[in-house]
């Protein structure tokens, strides 16, 4: 099959295109024949050696795909040849075809489009995880959203606006948070030029944020929990910005918050009925257009390299996906 794939860890530009074998499904999984890709910010970190799984070399990147199973082991008894799905495989998406285990693998309703399915239901499903099942946000709370403009915080916006929430964008320019404005964002924090702590106390009149959803970390963690409200949620959901933060444990203390963990790879598996449902409801809100989705960039499978580097440059905020087959 033609694949992009890695054969030694390191930037993007050490990839290269040719064949690989054929994968062959084990009894618990299913064969896909890819449609598109999506690619994000983990794609990187797996490339380089830097993320908490490690594939065997060599390997395809690409955790997010789209297409139709055409074979099913022998122990798989809720998906079927044919199925439309999204599937989670954490990479070897670029590439015609990918094995992946059946419980990391969705079918997808009429009129979902494939392009949204790739790059936005991975996002949608981890922001959805933290907001609901973590931090059990409420309509009328606020909502703030860390690096707002990237995928997990994009889908934030969206999910906190639909579940009756007021939501502060923050992100690193302007033109980044005029695009928060247009999925729903209610105010705006530019963190780079204003003071992050002192300007959720002027939007909030003071009281601080009920909710905060962090997937970047770094300097961004610390005056961010100071804008805290009393019981508020702070969710980590990653560290984009490179830096694990180092909390002053007397903040959680005094503001009577808490810190919570969102990993929705092991929710998904630990609680695999329950994040099903939450699926569904996913679903419900994109065919309702409650919820549409990150905007878009589509390449070619001989442009993977480029849509790749495109995570890298932190003023690109359209989200890519690798286009491998059209049906």
């Amino acid at each position: 099959m033609k694949a992009v794939f890695c054969e030694k860890f390191g930037l993007p530009g050490n990839l290269k295109i040719g064949e690989l074998p054929d994968p062959r499904p084990k009894e618990n999984q299913v064969l896909i024949q890819v449609e598109v890709c999506g690619v994000s910010y983990p794609d990187l970190l797996i490339l380089q050696n830097k993320y908490q799984f490690k594939p065997e070399l060599p390997f395809s990147p690409g955790g997010e795909v789209v297409g139709k199973i055409t074979k099913v082991g022998e122990h798989v008894k809720e998906l079927k040849i044919g199925d439309r799905v999204l599937a989670l495989c954490r990479w070897g998406g670029f590439a015609e075809k990918v094995a992946v285990d059946s419980d990391r693998v969705f079918v997808l309703p009429d009129g979902i489009s494939s392009q949204i399915a790739a790059s936005s239901l991975y996002s949608l499903s981890t922001a959805y995880y933290g907001l609901k099942d973590r931090a059990d946000l409420q309509t009328g709370e606020t909502l703030l959203v860390l690096g707002a403009s990237g995928a997990i915080g994009i889908a934030a916006i969206e999910l906190g606006k639909a579940m009756g929430a007021k939501v502060i964008a923050a992100a690193s320019s302007d033109e980044k948070l005029v695009y928060c404005t247009s999925k729903g964002a209610d105010e705006t924090i530019n963190y780079e030029s204003e003071d992050l702590k002192n300007r959720i106390k002027e939007l909030t009149d003071g009281k601080g944020v009920n909710v905060i959803l962090d997937p970047v970390g770094g300097k961004y963690t610390d005056p961010a929990l100071r804008g805290m409200a009393w019981k508020g949620r702070h969710l980590i959901v990653g560290f984009a910005n490179g830096e694990i933060p180092k909390i002053p444990m007397n903040l959680p203390l005094l503001k009577g918050c808490s810190i919570v963990g969102v990993f929705w790879g092991n929710f998904s598996k630990v609680e695999a009925e329950q994040n099903r449902r939450n699926m569904n409801q996913l679903y419900k809100w994109i065919l309702e257009a409650k919820v549409t989705g990150h905007e878009v960039e589509e390449y070619g499978l001989g442009n993977a390299k480029k849509a790749l580097l495109g995570i890298q440059d932190r003023g690109h905020y359209k989200k890519g996906v690798v286009r491998i087959f059209y049906y």
